[in-house]
């Protein structure tokens, strides 16, 4: 007699624990980074808790203006002025196929702000002052009319109203688009100050990475005291070219806030997470 065909089905035995093989599950964007200082995987909601900082090393991560205000000031306290202040191309300025004003537009776009600093009235730990905060997210913090405009108006304001004056620093320097406008600034905002304090003020400056070029050279360094962030980046041209111009070594990590601090240029690196505390003493202690 001929054998019964076999009809049943082969055993699989991948079955028992599901299918032989998963389908991948895609990772979102942005869940994960990696820190610029030791290179380590994070989670980047762990970051973010903690103040943009690393957990694991303390490198502080470059943050925009509005995350700094949030971070410094007291709860909805920022009021914003000197937002009427808006750029324009004086110059026409066009490289290539693309006009300045384009340029602008877009990084206003993506930076969330229509200039490279904030600048307003606001409270830290109850001490009312005036705050400008640079945006090192819109070309890179660089000092363009506007924003010498807009500091020179804080800076008299603080004077007419007998504030504090904080400036959060971040800048790549003075903006090549507007010329000499921009290099005039750096002018501007130093006599302001000068009037500022022969009326008695009271200026702390922030350095936070990078602060570079035309601003390192005007008002960034005329601080009654000046304040820096672990690491940050701080000089006026680039290393390359210093050396270049010299045509000698330079000492390793001679522009960060570590060296400076040595050398007598700054006179505090306040991490983070003790910025709000620190401004507040400051303001105290000098009455």
């Amino acid at each position: 007699m001929a054998d019964a065909p076999n009809t049943q089905t082969p055993f699989d035995p991948s079955t028992l624990n599901g299918p032989a093989t998963r389908q991948k599950r895609d990772v979102p964007d942005g869940l994960w980074m990696r820190c610029d200082g030791c290179e380590e995987m994070l989670y980047t909601k762990l970051v973010t808790g903690n103040l943009d900082v690393c957990p694991k090393c303390g490198h502080h991560f470059r943050i925009g203006a509005h995350r700094r205000i949030e971070l410094l000031t007291d709860a909805d306290s920022f009021e914003q002025r000197f937002d009427g202040v808006q750029p324009h191309d004086p110059l026409e300025f066009q490289w290539a196929d693309r006009r300045y004003q384009d340029y602008l537009s877009s990084y206003q776009e993506r930076a969330g702000t229509s200039e490279a600093v904030l600048t307003g009235i606001a409270y830290i730990k109850g001490r009312r002052l005036a705050l400008g905060v640079m945006n090192n997210q819109f070309i890179m913090g660089s000092m363009g009319s506007v924003v010498g405009e807009r500091l020179t108006r804080l800076i008299e304001t603080a004077t007419a109203e007998a504030l504090p004056l904080v400036i959060v620093c971040t800048s790549g320097g003075a903006r090549m688009h507007e010329g000499a406008l921009s290099l005039m600034q750096m002018a501007k905002t130093s006599a302001a100050l000068a009037r500022f304090d022969d009326a008695g003020g009271l200026y702390i400056a922030v350095l936070t990475d990078p602060t570079t070029g035309g601003t390192t050279a005007s008002f960034v360094m005329l601080g009654d005291f000046i304040l820096a962030e672990p690491g940050a980046l701080i000089g006026f041209a680039g290393q390359r070219v210093i050396a270049n111009t010299i045509r000698e070594e330079l000492p390793e990590g001679f522009q960060t806030a570590e060296f400076l601090l040595e050398h007598g240029f700054i006179d505090r690196i306040v991490p983070r997470s003790e910025l709000r505390s620190e401004i507040a003493q400051i303001i105290d202690y000098c009455g």
